[in-house]
C-alpha cells in the first residue's frame, strides 16, 4: 500500500514540475514578444519624429493611435431591399388580381401555405430575419406562372437571386412529399366506378377511367448523354406522361423520361405501366390512348384509319376521339396556367422534375377549387408527343376489350 501511495506521489509530482516548467517557459515568450513589440513601436515613432514635414508627421501619429486604439467588432453584411410591393401593394389585391399573378384566389393560397408549412417553416435567427413563409410560396408561384428571370423576382420581392432559386426548390420539394400524394394517386374502386360513370355518361364508353398522352416540357441540353433528349422536333425536352379522368384531373403522372423516347416505350419506363401489368387496375377497366402506344386489356385506342372500318367501329373512333379531348385539354390548361412549362427551363434535371410534378399538383388543387382560367392564358399551340415515323404497335392483346366495346355501342345505338 506504501508502495502505491510512494508511486501516486512521484506521478503527481512529476504532473506539477513539468506543468510549472510549461508555464514559466510561457512567460518567457510572452515576456519576449512584448519586447518585441515595443521595440517596433519605438522604432515607428522615432521614424515618424524625424519625419520632414510636421503636419504630415502628425497626422500619420494620428492615424496610428487610431489604429491602435480601434478594436473590430463583428458585423452581419446584409443588403437592404424594399418590400414595398409584397408588404403594401399585395394585401390589397382582389380576387381577380390574385388569380392573375398567381393563378389562384387568396384563399386557395392561404389553404397550399398551411399545408405546406411543416416542411417550409423556418425561424428567426441572432443574425438575420427569415423570409416569411407565405413570401417563400408566392416567390414560387410566381417563378412557375410565368418563368420570369431571378433577377426581375427578386427584385419584386425584395430578395436576393439565390433566395428566388431556395424558394423554388424548397416549395417544389415540398409540394412534391406533401401536395403530390393528395391530389395525384391512383384510383381506389370507387374513384373508378365514379369516373367510369361520368365518362360513360357524356362519351358513351363504358368503363372508361381516363385518357393517356404526353407532351415535351422544353430543357437546356444536359452535360450528359445530350442526345437522348432530342425529341422528334429537333429540341431538347423531358416528357411528361399523364392520365386525366373525364373532369379534366391528373390521377396519374410521370415525368423527367428524356424526349427522346416514342410514346411505347416512355410508358413502358413509366410506374404505370408496372402497375396496370401486375393487375392493380381492376378488370374491366381501361383507360383510352392515341395510336403509337399498344393495344392492351388496359390500354384501348382507335382503330386505324381506312376503307374497311365497319359503321359501328367508326362510331368507336369517333367516341374516343370525343373523350380523348379532355386530355389535350387537361394539357394546354396545365401549360397555360403554369408558363414554366413552356420556356426552356434552366435548371437541373431533376429540379424541372419537380416542377413539373408540382404544377401537375397545382392544376389539380385549382381545378377542383373552381379557381378562374382565362382564355388568353393559353398557349400557341401545346407541345404534345410526336414520334419520328410512327410505326402501328403489334397488337397482341386488348383485340377482345376492344371488339366488346364496339358491341356495346352498336347494341346502345339499335
Amino acid at each position: 500500500m506504501e508502495n502505491i501511495q510512494s508511486m501516486v506521489f512521484f506521478l503527481l509530482g512529476m504532473w506539477l514540475f513539468i506543468t510549472r516548467r510549461r508555464q514559466a517557459l510561457f512567460e518567457r515568450r510572452l515576456q519576449a514578444a512584448r519586447r518585441n513589440t515595443a521595440e517596433k513601436m519605438r522604432r515607428v515613432w522615432e521614424l515618424l519624429e524625424d519625419h520632414p514635414f510636421p503636419r504630415r508627421r502628425r497626422r500619420r501619429q494620428m492615424m496610428l493611435q487610431l489604429l491602435l486604439k480601434r478594436r473590430r467588432r463583428p458585423s452581419i453584411w446584409v443588403v437592404h431591399r424594399s418590400n414595398m410591393w409584397w408588404d403594401q401593394i399585395v394585401p390589397g389585391f382582389t380576387r381577380a388580381e390574385w388569380v392573375r399573378h398567381f393563378r389562384m384566389s387568396e384563399a386557395t393560397f392561404l389553404d397550399i401555405c398551411s399545408k405546406l408549412r411543416p416542411a417550409m417553416e423556418k425561424r428567426d435567427t441572432n443574425f438575420r430575419v427569415c423570409v416569411p413563409l407565405k413570401k417563400r410560396v408566392a416567390v414560387a408561384l410566381w417563378k412557375l406562372a410565368t418563368n420570369s428571370e431571378y433577377r426581375s423576382i427578386g427584385y419584386l420581392f425584395g430578395v436576393s437571386k439565390t433566395t428566388v432559386c431556395r424558394c423554388l426548390r424548397e416549395f417544389c420539394s415540398a409540394a412534391c412529399a406533401l401536395l403530390l400524394p393528395c391530389h395525384i394517386r391512383f384510383p381506389d374502386p370507387e374513384m373508378l366506378a365514379g369516373t367510369a360513370a361520368d365518362i360513360e355518361a357524356r362519351w358513351g364508353l363504358p368503363r372508361c377511367v381516363g385518357a393517356i398522352d404526353g407532351s415535351h416540357i422544353p430543357i437546356i441540353a444536359p452535360q450528359e448523354k445530350h442526345w437522348d433528349f432530342i425529341n422528334a422536333r429537333g429540341w431538347h425536352s423531358i416528357i411528361l406522361q399523364g392520365v386525366v379522368d373525364g373532369k379534366g384531373l391528373f390521377w396519374s403522372a410521370c415525368a423527367g423520361m428524356a424526349g427522346g423516347l416514342r410514346h411505347a416505350r416512355a410508358l413502358r419506363e413509366s410506374l404505370l405501366w408496372e402497375t396496370a401489368e401486375q393487375g392493380c387496375l381492376e378488370p374491366g377497366y381501361y383507360i383510352l390512348g392515341d395510336s403509337p402506344y399498344p393495344l392492351k386489356t388496359w390500354l384501348l385506342k382507335a382503330f386505324q384509319q381506312d376503307s374497311t372500318l365497319m359503321p359501328e367501329q367508326r362510331a368507336f373512333n369517333e367516341s374516343v376521339r370525343c373523350a380523348r379531348t379532355t386530355v389535350r385539354t387537361a394539357f394546354s390548361r396545365l401549360k397555360g396556367r403554369w408558363r414554366c412549362l413552356t420556356k426552356t427551363n434552366d435548371r437541373d434535371i431533376q429540379v424541372v422534375k419537380s416542377m413539373v410534378l408540382t404544377c401537375c399538383a397545382l392544376h389539380n388543387i385549382c381545378e377542383r377549387q373552381g379557381e378562374e382560367y382565362r382564355d388568353r392564358w393559353d398557349t400557341p399551340a401545346v407541345t404534345t408527343m410526336q414520334d419520328a415515323n410512327d410505326e402501328e404497335e403489334e397488337e397482341e392483346e386488348g383485340g377482345h376489350v376492344r371488339d366488346d366495346v364496339v358491341r356495346f355501342l352498336r347494341d346502345v345505338t339499335t
